[in-house]
């Protein structure tokens, strides 16, 4: 398992070539929920070429069933914030933890800011839910900690129901297919484009750098 704390994803060079970002709310194609919205729309926006992928990806899931985007782009002080708070979480509980322990473990739920994949505008958290917009049970609800979750987060996590391990791999089959990577802490979470998902391809460089 690769994490975004290894020092091989901030090796890899990104060239950002200045694709677009596009707002969901004018696709109407994709279903957007609004549980994280911020007043500056950010959770709304990605790069064109991810929501065309999502597009795709949702043409491939079966009759009845739509992709439900969560997040999309995040700023870099909102990522700060979300590393901040889970790393200061995981040193009261673990005060004993070195650094390097402390790190590692951090980066099974959030990414260093400087590797971000969310600030790039390429990833994006999202799940599963009826055309009625019913969430499916994927096994835990989106952002649910590995400590919170018995590890149940985890993208190929046995200790779920099976449904909602049948759930998920209907979630990768999709997206897997339009050639978008998951970080397997986090079943909801993938991406295309950043240096995460380069180093997983073996692309030569990341054509998404921070925004």
């Amino acid at each position: 398992m690769i994490l975004l704390s290894d020092p091989r994803v901030a090796a890899v060079p990104s060239v950002d070539g200045g694709e677009p970002m596009i707002d969901l709310r004018e696709v109407p194609e994709l279903r957007l929920d609004g549980r994280v919205a911020d007043a500056e729309g950010s959770y709304a926006r990605m790069r064109a070429e991810v929501a065309s992928r999502l597009v795709d990806a949702q043409r491939k899931l079966p009759d009845g069933l739509r992709l439900l985007v969560v997040e999309g782009y995040r700023p870099y002080a909102a990522q700060h914030a979300i590393w901040t708070r889970y790393r200061d979480e995981l040193r009261r509980r673990h005060p004993s933890w070195p650094a390097g322990r402390l790190l590692v473990e951090t980066s099974k739920f959030v990414s260093p800011v400087e590797v971000a994949p969310h600030s790039t505008g390429g990833a994006v958290d999202l799940t599963l839910c009826t055309a009625d917009g019913i969430e499916l049970d994927m096994g835990t609800p989106i952002d649910a900690t590995p400590v919170e979750s018995g590890n149940a987060c985890f993208t190929d996590a046995r200790n779920i129901a099976a449904a909602a391990g049948e759930n998920r791999r209907l979630l990768i089959d999709a997206l897997s297919a339009v050639g978008m990577v998951n970080y397997p802490t986090e079943w909801w979470h993938w991406s295309y484009g950043d240096r995460y998902w380069a180093l997983t391809t073996g692309a030569s460089h990341a054509p998404y750098g921070p925004v």
